[in-house]
């Protein structure tokens, strides 16, 4: 009797270690799995490396500065020509396919940092077709959200001292010719709206410069356009 309750315990005891193995054994898998993946190393040149790459440029003269072993402007500018010149992205950095592009020797660590796609240029046709989807892009955001509120319209110099004058001779201002808008000049257009079923803003707006023969800019007739077709897209 003592025997069997002996050969049970001991099963029993078997089993609960089993049990607490799988679970420690799943608690570390899945911790295993929860740890975030590490972040390839950032590739940075050393000063040496900066002090060769600057030694070469200056041999093909691309750049005239010394060979410092520090990054300035001189020598990104002359980086990113080389580049170009050999079909790698124009970064003014020196990436790992930049430095092997030179013939520089890299150290270990550099060895262990892969060479990014991003480190060479794109092909013309590629970049054609990015360039199109970015306008077609803007274009469909623009059409989606309608046009914008133009800029209010404004008159020029030249323009409201034609005004004058023909107020002027028309007995309507006794002003000087000056260019600008001013108190008198604002009442003298009021008067000549109302006398010309114009809307009587006391401004010089395009409607009233149109009923002067005074001729509207490019740029104003762009505004009147403009305007138009915001005033048309509040209705819908």
């Amino acid at each position: 009797m003592f025997k069997k309750i002996l050969v049970v315990f001991s099963l029993s005891l078997a089993m609960a270690f089993g049990a607490y193995g799988q679970g420690t054994s799943s608690t570390a898998s899945t911790a295993k799995a929860a740890e975030p993946a590490k972040k390839a190393p950032v590739f940075r040149p050393t000063k040496d490396q900066i002090r060769e790459v600057q030694t070469m440029l200056k041999d093909k003269k691309l750049y005239t500065g010394e060979a410092s072993g520090t990054y300035n402007n001189d020598t990104r500018s002359g980086i990113k020509v080389f580049q170009k010149d050999n079909g790698l992205a124009q970064t003014g950095t020196l990436n790992r396919a930049t430095l092997e592009k030179f013939g520089v020797e890299l150290t270990e660590t550099q060895k262990a940092s892969p060479v990014l796609d991003s480190s060479f240029a794109k092909p013309e046709s590629e970049s054609k077709t990015e360039k199109a989807s970015s306008t077609a892009s803007k274009t469909t955001k623009s059409s989606s959200t309608g046009p914008k509120r133009p800029a209010p319209f404004r008159a020029n110099a030249d323009q409201i001292k034609a005004v004058q004058k023909l107020m002027k001779d028309g007995k309507m201002y006794a002003g000087e010719e000056t260019g600008k808008l001013d108190d008198a000049t604002r009442e003298a257009l009021g008067k000549y709206q109302e006398a010309n079923g114009l809307k009587v803003t006391k401004t010089l707006n395009a409607v009233t410069l149109e009923k002067m023969g005074i001729a509207l800019t490019d740029a104003q007739k762009q505004n009147v356009a403009a305007q138009a077709a915001y005033d048309e897209s509040r209705k819908n």
